[in-house]
C-alpha cells in the first residue's frame, strides 16, 4: 500500500467515517474509495482536491512530500 492509500484511509478514520459516507460526501462511489485506499489506483486531480480540501490537509500531504 503506497503512502496516498495509507493517509487517506487515517484522515478518513480520524473522522470516523465509513467509505460509503466519506463516497457519499465527495461525491463518488463506495468501491472507488475501497480501490484508492488498497493502493489499486489514484484519484484524479478533481477527486485530490475534493479530498484534501475535506480533510484541510494539502495536496503535498496526501501524497507524501511533506
Amino acid at each position: 500500500m503506497g503512502i496516498f492509500a495509507e493517509r487517506l484511509r487515517e484522515l478518513r478514520k480520524e473522522k470516523a467515517l465509513g467509505q460509503i459516507a466519506f463516497a457519499q460526501k465527495i461525491g463518488v462511489g463506495k468501491s472507488v474509495i475501497s480501490l484508492w485506499e488498497t493502493g489499486k489506483c489514484e484519484p484524479a486531480l478533481s477527486n485530490l482536491i475534493k479530498i484534501a480540501q475535506f480533510f484541510g490537509v494539502t495536496i503535498d500531504y496526501l501524497a507524501g512530500l511533506e
